[in-house]
């Protein structure tokens, strides 16, 4: 990942091989005028001696969002390349225009060494540190490739961004790019978690990767084997890991700043692969399963990067690691499992493990009185059919907590929708027919139902809201700010929540 650095000089001095600024589509809508050249552009071009808004209208560049083109400086300049990068309408570009843009440039420059650049000024109406944070985490996680098993990894050379700020802003600026760094890192180390293949991050040795990530960080941690989770009762996570060869774990991972008022527990899903047990899934719905820990990466990448950030808030992660396989000895459908706290569950389908592994972890997490739990998982396809692959679902039952989140999600360039829990009308189709419960409501509303089933197990009277990411952990397609695979989301929604907690 390339390093940034914040520079009062003038950006028409860099010596960086590329000059990136700002267009602009026609402000008359119509997509045969010519794109309009922000005022970095105007500023370069008249150093350079180039009409760069002619060279726009003779390439009918359209300026639509992380669009880009290139006009060669001939010398005039030490960039040896200007690149102009759309950013859209000028009166409705904001963060995420910017986010959008800058990864844009990241894959246009990634055949350079050094890129320099002054787009957060081309945002009007946002302050400078959030247009710096919003520029330099569009450009880092743009950056993004993982190639750790390629034999011959594709060639990425981009090794140093600058931008240019003034010195009345230059300060904001810097504290901007450094929240956008942490906060892009935070994001790419979830994508590193979930990108890395099942046979490498089976339950203890992932438990393992997660407590090595924070040995340099003020955060304590805790990993409970089998041995300590029978002997504590968690029978969700025992029952669900049984089947496999190698048995699970919960991760806790505990973060208590001096002075912090205010206590919330990240719960995640931690199924680092998943088969559906003895209720098998098709060999081709497995092909994605090793994404099915992306709940628990989020929480985990998401400690992290609070904990670089100071913020002054308390934060226990809880991660509910195992592996659902088949075998002589997993549970079978129809099995009754006791979860910890006594609740029984009959398993009527052993392919909604997500919520048996949650169940367990959310009543550890009521145990601690925090003042607010938010759980993230990749728990069901209903998700994916009501809300597609670039909106995750939200349920709650505080609606204070829902709309900071679904706030949080819209700064951060990632947004949710909130789902109802409605107990009222659905409550009691998780109601077993011999056991407390039964981990499946049947195949309408199942994101609620698997909801409401995991409400059963938080405590009275804690504000509770669940992420369901399964259409948007992972992409099949590059687009703006996500590379093809793992996205991040919604590590960038949690950090900008916890910001606004502390």
């Amino acid at each position: 990942m390339p390093t940034i650095e914040t520079v009062t000089d003038p950006l028409i001095a860099t010596d960086a091989d590329l000059v990136v600024v700002a267009a602009y589509a026609p402000a008359s809508g119509e997509r045969d005028d010519p794109a309009e050249l922000g005022a970095d552009g105007q500023l370069v071009g008249e150093a350079a001696g180039l009409d760069l808004g002619a060279e726009l209208a003779s390439m009918r560049f359209d300026g639509s969002v992380g669009s880009v083109t290139r006009v060669p400086t001939r010398g005039a300049i030490p960039a040896a390349t200007v690149l102009i990068v759309g950013l859209g309408a000028r009166e409705s570009a904001g963060p995420t225009q910017l986010r959008r843009a800058g990864a844009a440039v990241a894959g246009a420059a990634e055949r350079v060494t050094a890129v320099a650049t002054s787009l957060h000024t081309a945002i009007e109406g946002l302050t400078a540190g959030a247009a710096a944070q919003a520029l330099a985490e569009g450009l880092l996680l743009g950056s993004y490739r993982y190639a750790t098993y390629r034999s011959d990894a594709p060639p990425f050379e981009l090794e140093s961004i600058t931008i240019h700020a003034s010195d009345a802003d230059v300060a904001e600026v810097r504290s901007g790019v450094e929240v956008g760094a942490i906060t892009a890192g935070s994001a790419c180390l979830a994508r590193d978690l979930v990108n890395t293949p099942p046979q490498d991050k089976r339950p203890p040795a992932l438990a393992d990767r997660i407590v090595h990530e924070f040995a340099e960080l003020p955060v304590t941690a805790r990993v409970l084997d089998e041995q300590e989770l029978a002997a504590g009762g968690y029978g969700g996570i025992l029952g669900v890991g049984q089947g496999s060869s190698e048995p699970p774990r919960l991760v806790e991972l505990s973060y208590a700043p001096e002075g912090a008022e205010r206590h919330v527990v990240l719960v995640g899903k931690g199924i680092t692969f998943d088969t559906g047990g003895i209720s098998l899934k098709p060999s081709t719905s497995m092909e994605t399963m090793k994404t099915d820990m992306a709940g628990g990466a989020t929480v985990v990448a998401a400690l992290h990067g609070a904990a670089r950030l100071g913020l002054q808030v308390r934060i226990t992660v809880l991660v509910a690691l195992a592996e659902n396989m088949p075998s002589g000895t997993a549970t079978r459908v129809s099995d009754v499992l006791t979860m910890k706290g006594g609740t029984t569950v009959e398993v009527i389908n052993t392919d909604a493990e997500g919520r048996l592994v949650l169940g367990d972890a959310l009543v550890h997490a009521s145990e601690l009185e925090p003042d607010a739990i938010v759980d993230v998982a990749t728990l069901t396809g209903a998700a994916v059919v009501a809300l597609g692959d670039r909106i995750s679902a939200v349920m709650a039952s505080d609606d204070d907590l829902a709309a900071s989140i679904l706030e949080a999600g819209t700064t951060a360039g990632e947004p949710s929708w909130r789902l109802p829990l409605a107990s009222d009308e659905y409550g009691d189709r998780i109601e077993g027919t011999i056991a407390d419960l039964k981990n499946v409501g049947g195949r309408e509303a199942g994101s609620i139902f698997a909801a409401l089933f995991l409400h059963a197990f938080v405590g009275e009277g804690i504000a509770w809201a669940h992420m369901d990411i399964a259409g948007t952990a992972w992409t099949k397609e590059a687009r703006d700010e996500f590379g093809k695979g793992a996205t991040g989301v919604p590590v960038r929604t949690l950090l900008a929540w916890l910001q606004g907690t502390a």
